[in-house]
């Protein structure tokens, strides 16, 4: 299914259609502030199998993040940060970033192997940060790829709608998405660290 919602005033009803679809298990694609993703509930673990098995790698050996709603969504799944890590996180968040951090004991077991950290997000798309408010828990998120070797990221909902309806039961139509991924920094050690220079612009 292709769901059309506005990002400038999300339907509440849409929102709500949504979440039901993320409630019994069901996959999603939806609109970031940069690529589009795809993803489902954190606590349903078929839900997440099966996305990992899509991407032929183990959930406990993925790089999936979180999409949380607000900084207080975000702190249910880390450990306690710095002063300094705070800052960055309230400065940086809205946006096309997406932090590592350490991880507490309520994100799921079935995510950590020997992993002690998550990688968060909080897009600037009240689309996805209205889902994911509604809906109560964060959801697993992992960028759309295209086959193409030159745009390495699918923007164009109703292509993606036609490459990923066998997987996803619903996707969002948000308008066209960026090709541009987040930005990653690890705030796991003393000073933060650049891993991947994505769309945001990090000026420690």
């Amino acid at each position: 299914m292709l769901l059309k919602i506005y990002p400038e005033n999300p339907n509440p009803k849409d929102i709500r259609q949504v979440v039901d679809v993320l409630k019994s298990g069901g996959i999603i694609v939806y609109p970031t502030d940069t690529v589009y993703g795809l993803g489902c509930d954190i606590t349903n673990a078929k839900a997440v199998e099966k996305i990992a098995r899509y991407k032929n790698v183990k959930v406990e050996k993925s790089n999936f993040s979180f999409i949380c709603s607000d900084l207080g969504h975000l702190a249910d799944f880390s450990k306690p940060v710095s002063n300094q890590v705070f800052k960055l996180l309230k400065r940086y968040l809205p946006g096309p970033f997406t932090f590592i951090l350490n991880a507490n004991s309520n994100v799921p077991k079935y995510f950590k192997g020997k992993k002690k950290t998550v990688g968060v997000r909080i897009p600037a798309n009240p689309i996805i940060t209205d889902v994911v408010r509604e809906l109560g828990n964060p959801i697993m998120s992992t960028s759309i790829h295209d086959d193409d070797e030159i745009i390495e990221y699918s923007t164009d909902p109703e292509l993606i709608h036609e490459k990923f309806m066998d997987i996803a039961d619903l996707v969002i139509d948000g308008g066209y998405g960026d090709n541009v991924p987040s930005t990653i920094i690890d705030c796991t050690s003393e000073f933060p660290i650049l891993v991947r220079q994505g769309k945001g612009v990090f000026e420690d």
